[in-house]
């Protein structure tokens, strides 16, 4: 039995690891702990566990422990684990390649600037890291501009008769040919430096110095390289500043969840600038949640920083992490420096948060409808349905009202290659008594096939109705009463406290279904149904917002805005226009004893 007494009861008030193996031995999960006795039985505690937690300590036959002398090695031991076994059940960061630098070589009477990847093991200026090779390629190439600095390599350096392409486009010195002199070259190289620690400000001073000597010595044309230099130097600056106020070194972590899938934005800011931003899109367990997927992350990302790189000296996330203290202590150790991780509730480290997350669910949305992602979670939904071909047309209806009010039904449309957006629909819906779904959804369903009908359109392969039993028999007989048969029709009800994973799907000649949380087509089928409801849910609220922007006085025939206008100068609101007379209603400017009588009676009828 998993849950032994004796083996928690002498399990050590240390710093260490522990794996969760399955009945052939393989490790299902990988774990770190500053106390592994009370990280351990933890597990096994009253208190009530999410779904992965349960399920994990259902399939697990063994605990393993190891023992560690801190925090970081504790830290390091489980990374490893993770990297090697790849744990089903842990958040897996699959991209662990190192990460590139700005180089600026130290040994030469001309340096070179490149990027640069590995250990620092030569002579130089190493700037980062950056978060991909594109950021540090875009910053060269502003450097460049800027200060003329070659990034050729040596052989071909030492090898030229005249200045290359990039002397002829403004990218160079055209040191190769003694266009510079060693002391000006080493000059713009000191330039760069400053600029790439962020010290843009001792830059543009130094500059604007050389401009001012370069016009007294009447070297205009010398005068005018610096100004326009400066210039641009001016518009990089603004371009890439995003806080005057706070200079440390952060890296700002984004997430957004969305149908089994997550996707962590990372934005790299050292002093004070941008220097770039990535996008990670971790291997997740079911079920898994927001701050343990950033815990995963914090620990397997800035453990696979190469030697001797700078961590950032402070982690900005949007969720509490269980074992903050414990990440900071050996993420601080490995870096030999403070470094925090901090959860901000308002002030520029949010505004950096927010950043971060729009782009996460900007970069989430491109991964769900990417083709092969699209195709993938079709092939499973065929397998989990038992359907007899691949599905080329999915429709999925759903409601939306507020208490009944400006109830909108809509009909969302997924092909092989993902939303079909110019044949999403909405309806609204209208004779019906107010909050009754199944009506609202039979008068959807029958609207939409008796237009596809008349159209001569092709029917979907697939209907997902959003609900349970009772709104698929209200899809099923409105699809009889126009005599369509033959298409499969399944209900998605949610599971008990709307959690995703627990949907039930209900079948009209089948016995309903419960896939497993971590299943493709259960993600491909929760994706789907909230496009359905965030297409209804957005129509809903437009006509509803529009109803209470329009004065009831508009559904009066003959009143037009002047008059509108005059009524409510005349009265003061909409209130007293009610309780008014004929007789108080002719007083208004311009109005006739036939509209007084109309609008008494609109207001006194019945």
């Amino acid at each position: 039995m998993l849950k032994d007494k004796i083996f928690l009861a002498h399990l050590p008030n240390r710093p260490g690891i522990y794996q969760m193996l399955g009945p052939g031995r393989e490790v299902l999960y990988v774990g770190k702990a500053r106390d592994l006795k009370k990280r351990v039985s933890s597990y096994f505690s009253a208190k009530a566990q999410d779904l992965k937690t349960l399920n994990l300590i259902e399939q697990a036959q063994k605990i393993e422990i190891t023992l560690t002398h801190t925090e970081h090695e504790a830290l390091l031991l489980e990374c490893f684990l993770i990297k090697k076994h790849q744990p089903r059940y842990n958040v897996l960061l699959r991209d662990d390649k190192s990460y590139p630098y700005i180089l600026i070589t130290d040994d030469q009477p001309y340096p070179r600037i490149l990027l640069y990847r590995g250990p620092k093991k030569g002579k130089g200026h190493y700037f980062g890291p950056y978060p991909n090779s594109t950021a540090v390629r875009e910053t060269i190439h502003v450097i460049q501009k800027l200060f003329h600095l070659r990034s050729c390599n040596d052989s071909f350096f030492a090898n030229r008769k005249r200045p290359c392409l990039h002397y002829q486009i403004g990218l160079c010195s055209g040191s190769c040919t003694g266009l510079i002199s060693p002391t000006d070259y080493q000059k713009n190289v000191a330039h760069a430096v400053l600029f790439l620690k962020g010290k843009s400000q001792e830059v543009i001073h130094a500059l604007q110095r050389q401009m001012e000597e370069a016009a007294k010595a009447l070297h205009f044309e010398h005068a005018a390289k610096l100004r326009d230099q400066l210039a641009y130097l001016a518009e990089i600056q603004e371009r890439q500043y995003v806080s005057s106020r706070l200079q440390g070194s952060a890296d700002v972590l984004g997430l957004a969840m969305h149908a089994g899938l997550a996707c962590i934005f990372l934005l790299s800011i050292r002093e004070g600038r941008l220097l770039g931003s990535r996008a990670y899109f971790p291997s997740l367990p079911s079920a898994a949640e927001a701050s343990e997927i950033l815990s995963a992350f914090i620990s397997q990302h800035y453990w696979a920083a190469e030697p001797g790189e700078e961590l950032p000296r402070e982690i900005v996330i949007a969720e509490t992490v269980e074992d903050r203290s414990f990440l900071e202590s050996a993420l601080s150790e490995q870096a030999k420096a403070k470094i925090k991780i901090v959860k901000p509730l308002r002030g520029e480290r949010r505004k950096w948060l927010e950043m971060a997350e729009s782009n996460a669910k900007q970069a989430l949305a491109g991964q769900l409808i990417q083709k092969t992602n699209i195709q993938g979670r079709i092939a499973a939904l065929q397998k989990a349905l038992h359907l007899e071909r691949l599905p080329s047309r999915i429709e999925c209806f759903d409601i939306s009202h507020s208490g009944g009010e400006e109830t909108v039904g809509s009909c969302v449309v997924f092909n092989r290659e993902g939303p079909f957006k110019s044949d999403y629909r909405r309806f609204n819906i209208s004779g019906i008594t107010p909050g009754d779904d199944l009506a609202a959804m039979r008068q959807v369903l029958s609207r939409r096939f008796r237009r596809l009908q008349a159209e001569g359109k092709s029917l979907p392969d697939l209907i997902l109705i959003d609900g349970g039993a009772a709104q698929l028999a209200s899809a099923e007989r409105a699809l009889a009463d126009l005599g369509v048969e033959g298409l499969l029709l399944v209900g998605v009800a949610k599971g008990e406290e709307r959690k995703p994973g627990l949907e039930t799907l209900h079948f009209s000649r089948r016995p309903p279904l419960h896939l497993a949380p971590d299943s493709m087509a259960l993600h491909f089928i929760q994706q789907i149904r909230d496009e359905a409801h965030r297409f209804a849910i957005t129509g809903h609220r437009q006509r509803r917002d529009k109803k209470r922007r329009t004065s009831v006085l508009e559904s009066i025939p003959g009143i037009g805005a002047k008059r509108r206008r005059a009524l409510l100068k005349y009265f003061g609101g909409l209130q007293a226009i009610e309780t008014a007379n004929i007789d108080q209603l002719l007083e208004v400017s311009g109005m006739t004893a036939k509209l007084a009588e109309e609008i008494y009676r609109h207001f006194h009828a019945g």
